[in-house]
């Protein structure tokens, strides 16, 4: 039996999910026939996120292409968005860069860089950067960059995993199942990360350059710490309207 919209929406709220009339919109829209709303409903109700079942997220005003096994980006970081979007930076590198998404989005980038060590997440991420002539890097951090690259960037944005390790199992199904464990994992305390980024920033950073790390509430402290201690200025910005928390580091020259 082919499903209509109305069993579409009843299927996914027998399956537990929240919003089942947004997603029936969306699993309608994308889907070009019956037979593959079928497949993507049965999909859906089988615990993948929405996003990998139908290729994409919405991501501050534009669709972002998306694939299984690319963690997908939350609304929330629409935020880091709009802090390094604030500092009008020329050249930009989104480190831990997932899809892209964030370095896509903010305006007026001339020369784009993004890295990640996942082989899906970088493939994924070339596959929405080529359009606007980014350049994507396989690597571990920092270790990703060409050395002609030092002492080049604006701005760097991070959205490198802050989830403690023990707290991974309390996560969602669809994240715990379908996302990669390395884009969840920030350490014991969710910050180490943080703090191995902070470290080596400097010299990736052109005189009067920013960094900005995404981070949790709980966590602001740990990630303000690590900044300040690698020698930044640092300050932590918070929106209600995101629930989100930005920790950004100036240098001094």
């Amino acid at each position: 039996m082919e499903p209509g919209f109305d069993d579409v929406v009843s299927a996914l709220r027998a399956a537990g999910c929240v919003f089942a009339e947004e997603e029936a919109h969306i699993l309608v829209e994308s889907a070009s026939n019956p037979a593959e709303l079928a497949h993507m409903l049965g999909r859906r109700i089988a615990g993948e996120p929405l996003e990998h079942v139908v290729g994409w997220v919405w991501f501050c005003g534009r669709r972002i292409a998306v694939e299984p096994g690319v963690f997908v980006p939350r609304r929330r970081t629409e935020f880091l968005v709009e802090c390094a979007a604030a500092l009008h930076p020329s050249t930009l590198l989104d480190l831990c860069c997932g899809s892209g998404a964030i370095g896509l989005s903010v305006p007026g980038v001339t020369e784009l860089h993004a890295a990640d060590v996942d082989a899906a997440a970088v493939e994924c991420a070339e596959r929405n950067l080529n359009a606007v002539g980014g350049t994507v890097h396989r690597g571990d951090l920092f270790d990703a960059l060409p050395p002609e690259l030092h002492g080049r960037f604006d701005a760097i944005v991070v959205n490198a995993p802050y989830v403690p390790t023990g707290e991974i199992g309390l996560m969602p199904r669809e994240a715990r199942l379908h996302e990669p464990h390395i884009a969840l994992d920030g350490g014991e305390d969710g910050a180490r990360l943080h703090r191995r980024v902070a470290a080596h920033a400097h010299e990736w950073l052109a005189p009067h350059g920013s960094l900005l790390i995404e981070t949790s509430a709980l966590l602001a402290n740990s990630t303000f710490e690590a900044i300040y201690e690698a020698g930044f200025t640092a300050g932590i910005s918070e929106s209600e309207m995101f629930d989100a928390v930005v920790v950004i580091g100036s240098t001094s020259t």
